[in-house]
């Protein structure tokens, strides 16, 4: 089969490896309907994680059951299935207490096991990692279900972690496919009148305006401090929802919060840090981390599938698998938001 394969940084190219096969009796093979590219992803691609040469890659992919061990019980050959970017066992402490993002046997796509962005995935502990859809929708629900994976699940931890409730002022930092699906998340639960804080991108700022925001702000650092000041009348924001893990993000996120406030984050760490002597004297709560996408799926199913949330729309572009190449150089040269790939 074909898969992704990550030689060394800027260096991702279509090889053939070997097909998938069974190895445990937890285990199923899943046919990839459709995969993505994150902005994680990119750390590797940069050359800036511990992703070892000829190392597979992918964690975002949807799929169809193709094959299955004695124990997947819960699944069938053609069942059209959802894969969080975490496999995880669903009966050890951590799952059991809801939190599958931290299982002791658990593992991520392209580390512990086969990369997502490939014709065929072996998924360990199938019945308790995948979602399976009762029926199968059009090619048309596609896009918003792979969000689903990831990025919109990613987005509705930072607005649950902040327990939005209803009526805040919430600031999302970050305008990438987390930050645009945290505005989605926000207005599911409640949330007031929503700013997202990103760059200069009118594509991005289309879409956050289309996903709920209320304004769209380009002020970074003690700019961006300063217009939050103008906005609330010097209060600082009820919430705020941290989607990028830069220092300097985190940083902003932290001093526009209010005092009494709440931040999420769920950006992926590099280089932030917290001054709790500053948590100690605004009494900020700081939530987040790495999302417990399973958690999530169900719960966002129902949106997706009555057509009342459509976060596909953060796919600007779609590329056959062949062309992964590309679509990692256009992700990493901001030339469009989260690229659909399809085998």
């Amino acid at each position: 089969m074909r898969a992704a394969v990550f030689h060394g940084p800027f260096d991702i190219s279509l090889e053939n490896v070997p097909d998938p096969e069974i190895k445990a009796p937890h285990e199923a093979i899943v046919r990839v309907l459709a995969g993505a590219v994150c902005g994680s992803d990119l750390w590797t691609y940069r050359g800036q994680s511990t992703a070892a040469p000829e190392s597979r890659i992918g964690h975002e992919f949807i799929g169809v059951v193709v094959e299955k061990g004695t124990e997947a019980q819960d699944l069938n050959t053609g069942d059209m299935v959802i894969a969080p970017f975490r496999y995880s066992d669903g009966c050890c402490v951590h799952c059991d207490s809801g939190w599958p993002s931290s299982c002791v046997n658990g593992g991520f796509w392209g580390w512990d096991s086969d990369g997502g962005q490939g014709e065929y995935v072996r998924v360990p502990y199938a019945s308790a990692t995948l979602v399976k859809l009762s029926d199968s929708p059009g090619l048309d629900a596609v896009p918003d279900l792979l969000t689903l994976t990831d990025v919109m699940s990613t987005g509705m931890h930072a607005a649950a972690s902040a327990r939005i409730a209803g009526g805040e002022s919430v600031a999302v930092i970050g305008d990438g496919a987390v930050g645009l699906c945290a505005v989605i998340a926000a207005r599911l639960l409640g949330a007031g009148k929503t700013t997202v804080f990103g760059g200069k991108h009118p594509d991005r700022n289309a879409l956050a305006r289309q996903f709920g925001a209320d304004e769209v702000r380009t002020e970074r650092g003690a700019e961006a401090v300063q217009a939050v000041q103008e906005i609330t009348h010097g209060k600082g924001m009820d919430v705020v929802l941290e989607c990028v893990g830069s220092e300097a993000s985190f940083d902003t996120a932290l001093a526009i919060t209010r005092p009494g406030g709440s931040l999420a984050y769920v950006g992926l760490p590099h280089g932030a840090k917290i001054e709790v002597a500053k948590l100690f004297r605004t009494n900020v709560t700081v939530s987040g981390g790495l999302s417990p996408a399973r958690r999530y799926i169900d719960r966002l199913l129902v949106p997706v599938l009555n057509g009342s949330i459509h976060p596909g729309a953060v796919f600007t572009e779609r590329l056959p698998l062949s062309d992964i190449a590309k679509a990692y150089d256009l992700m990493d040269k901001r030339e469009t938001i989260k690229v659909l790939v399809t085998p």
